[in-house]
């Protein structure tokens, strides 16, 4: 029972809301009140939950050596020495053969991403990692896969300004992920991930600025972009802009008042504004879209 309780801890659970980009799909495809879409929906956030939850105890092994040397993640089951690295392996193998073959349930399409998905999230812990800006960059590509999978698992099409959205919001957490490593990290952020030493705080801090500025652009555009006016059969979106604009803002205060917090979803979480303001705006998205008239 002790180890059960240690590979859940070692999936982290708190990082699956990074698999809640399965969701928009669902939403702006205006099939949330369909209980098999839904269902749908729902069978793919617990497939990847269990693919994710696999990669993270297989990044934990590779990077077994560099946690034990970081503040936090020390005190991980497998950094501490509290897991063995033998359960850890076997217990990954499972969940992997568990997220195949709930994934053939789904459909064709979405078996094939979730392979593609664990094979890149190896290939990020083993060398993309490492690499600067291809790291960001590889981040910003598994968080749009999964908005795609969101996609192909109920086989509806989403808007390409959804995907760019989701791209920009996604380089802008990885860049300040990167930035609260280096602070927290700070002379001994080199020997922790040989890859911090090729950022410096000034030079992230102008990519996000530049990262932030492109991602309300885009989401504006979308809103008031002929393609989206046209399929929803409004213009109210634009009204949602608000929730977003605050939300960015209100994560660049944390991530300036609290830098050295180098988990998203610590800093998500534990804030209730950035909670609160996540809440409505997903709550004025649906009810734009699903109760709302040509405005």
């Amino acid at each position: 029972m002790k180890r059960v309780k240690l590979i859940i801890e070692e999936l982290r659970p708190k990082q699956w809301i990074k698999n809640l980009f399965v969701f928009p799909a669902l939403i702006f495809s205006r099939h949330l009140g369909d209980f098999p879409y839904a269902e749908r929906t729902l069978l793919a956030f617990f497939i990847l939950c269990m693919a994710s939850g696999a990669s993270y105890i297989i990044n934990d092994i590779i990077d077994l050596r560099s946690d034990r040397l970081h503040p936090r993640k020390c005190k991980r089951p497998l950094a501490s020495g509290r897991l063995s690295v033998s359960f850890a392996a076997m217990s990954a193998l499972f969940l992997i053969a568990g997220a195949v073959i709930c994934a053939g349930f789904v459909n064709r399409e979405f078996l094939g991403l979730i392979l593609i998905f664990l094979i890149l999230q190896v290939a990020y812990s083993v060398y993309f990692k490492h690499v600067m800006l291809l790291d960001v960059f590889f981040i910003a590509g598994l968080f749009s896969l999964r908005v795609i999978m969101g996609a192909v698992a109920i086989k509806v099409e989403i808007s390409s300004w959804l995907v760019i959205c989701t791209i920009l919001l996604s380089l802008f957490l990885a860049l300040s992920k990167r930035r609260a490593e280096l602070i927290l990290m700070a002379d001994n952020a080199e020997e922790y991930k040989k890859v911090l030493k090729r950022y410096n705080i000034e030079v992230v801090d102008e990519w996000i600025n530049i990262i932030t500025s492109a991602l309300l652009l885009s989401y504006l555009l979308y809103t008031l972009s002929p393609e989206t006016v046209a399929k929803f059969h409004t213009r109210g979106l634009i009204f949602t802009s608000p929730f977003v604009l605050y939300g960015v803002l209100r994560y660049i205060y944390l991530i300036h008042n609290q830098g050295s917090e180098d988990s998203i979803e610590n800093l998500v979480l534990k804030d209730k504004p950035l909670l609160l303001t996540l809440a409505l705006w997903i709550l004025s998205v649906v009810l734009v879209l699903y109760l709302g008239s040509r405005v």
